[in-house]
């Protein structure tokens, strides 16, 4: 059983590189001054179908694990990337390393777009409305037989590297590519990007035409965990999320300095001026600023790293993090459950400290996506059971089953917020677990569900056939 070993590397919740204009007017959506319509998901009032739509591409079967880490939309297509060399639609199975497109639209037509990229990609992003290019990121060496390092701009025509962008990263992987207001914010465990080595490490503002440094952000991002027995780790900036008014953005991932302030596992940039800064928000409850009060902001000795994706809630007034990390490390062994290890919780946007509005509990399962409309929280993982505070590792008292996927009513009480369906004897909304759904992207049409093979598990809402893509429709 998987509960607490190798985690997926990504978990995040993808943008929209377009939004309708008349869904967003209809969702009562407006866009800030000076930003662009790619900074803006489309709001609606929900719910998803729990039951899939049916003729979405898929994983093919093969004999190692395979993985889709992230969806885009860009224009009419779906982007996906990952770690994969083969895709299924219908009968038909298409050779594709790492990254493929399809239609947005049913029947979903895989397209003939297959760039050849000889490693994992975490991350893929497109500036603005330009759908002509991408920008992507992971642990990769070339595309299409062009030598990069871990970052590329590619044609989304012909696939081949654009050669005035820089692609080199040196001392680790790129793990998040977001583009905000011309700017392509990257992270992860490098050093360096395009030669301006030791300047901005681990997070960095990139050029889009030119990939060097444009001095967006200056953070000094630094720091990692240190605990009773907990396994080595490093700086890393591992996850991001715009939000819909396109100011603001929410940065995960392993660091105890960013601006000058102390931060912890997930921070609050205001990307709208000239250069970004850090905002106010934090929290005891992870941040560690109040260990007398909030003993529990660490989780256990192998998940120093827990909070891996969070959402922004419709108004950006709300912030939702689904969360890993099995138990706080210090934890007393009595029930119920502490902290924010492996569960989902809300917290206010205010720009200041702040504390939890409600936390929901797998019961030690990890979440690792969220996305959020008027209608639910959806938060996905390896999950077996919410509203599970009273065990870990099985069914506690007024545990409902909810298997890898859950909505979770976004002003709910704490531990009781469950969306289920209508006997209440399981949450609405599941899919096979596996290793854990690692993105998932909510547009104007509904909910994508990115995830993995792993043990051949390929169902989502009941039904099979959906190995590593899964789209819940708004009705």
């Amino acid at each position: 059983m998987r509960d607490h070993g190798q985690l997926p590397l990504r978990g995040r919740l993808g943008m929209v590189c377009a939004v309708i204009a008349g869904v967003t007017a209809a969702a009562g959506l407006t866009l800030p001054a000076g930003a662009s319509s790619a900074a803006v998901r489309a709001i609606t009032t929900g719910p998803v179908s729990s039951t899939p739509t049916a003729g979405t591409p898929e994983l093919a079967k093969t004999t190692t694990t395979q993985t889709v880490r992230q969806l885009v939309q860009c224009g009419s297509n779906i982007y996906a990337v990952g770690q994969f060399t083969q895709i299924k639609q219908g009968a038909t199975t298409y050779a594709r390393n790492n990254i493929f497109s399809f239609s947005a639209t049913s029947p979903f037509m895989v397209t003939a777009w297959s760039p050849n990229v000889n490693g994992e990609i975490n991350s893929i992003a497109f500036n603005g409305g330009n759908c002509a290019d991408a920008y992507i990121g992971g642990q990769f060496t070339s595309v299409n037989g062009t030598p990069v390092a871990n970052l590329a701009e590619i044609s989304t025509s012909t696939g081949n590297v654009v050669s005035a962008f820089g692609s080199h990263v040196g001392g680790g992987h790129v793990d998040t590519i977001l583009a905000v207001n011309g700017h392509l914010l990257v992270g992860g465990t490098f050093t360096s990007v395009n030669g301006n080595k030791g300047i901005n490490p681990y997070y960095a503002s990139l050029n889009p035409t030119t990939g060097a440094d444009d001095g967006f952000l200056h953070l000094s991002v630094s720091g990692h965990y240190v605990y009773t027995n907990v396994q080595v780790n490093t700086t890393e900036v591992y996850n991001q999320q715009l939000s819909h008014g396109g100011t603001l953005d929410l940065v995960e991932g392993d660091f105890t300095s960013v601006g000058g302030f102390h931060r912890q596992q997930i921070f609050m940039l205001n990307v709208s001026g000239a250069k970004a800064t850090v905002t106010g928000w934090s929290s005891p409850e992870f941040d560690g600023s109040n260990p007398a009060k909030y003993p529990y902001f660490y989780c256990s000795t192998s998940h120093p790293i827990y909070i891996r994706a969070a959402a922004w809630g419709p108004g950006d007034t709300e912030v939702y993090v689904a969360d890993t990390g099995f138990r706080p490390y210090n934890w007393n062994g009595k029930f119920p459950l502490v902290g924010l290890c492996d569960a989902a919780a809300a917290f206010p946007a205010t720009q200041a400290e702040v504390t939890h509005d409600w936390i929901n509990y797998t019961g030690c399962d990890s979440l690792y996506s969220a996305a959020a409309d008027s209608f639910a929280v959806y938060v996905a993982g390896h999950n077996r059971w919410f509203d599970n505070p009273n065990a870990c590792n099985k069914a506690g008292t007024g545990a409902i089953p909810a298997p890898g996927l859950a909505g979770l009513k976004p002003a709910g009480p704490t531990d009781n917020n469950l969306i289920t369906n209508t006997a209440g004897t399981a949450g609405l909304y599941s899919r096979s677990r596996g290793h854990g759904a690692d993105d998932m992207l909510l547009t104007s049409a509904g909910l994508w569900i990115a995830s993995d093979d792993f043990g051949g598990n390929t169902s989502c809402g009941g039904v099979s056939g959906f190995s590593g893509i899964c789209f819940l429709q708004y009705g």
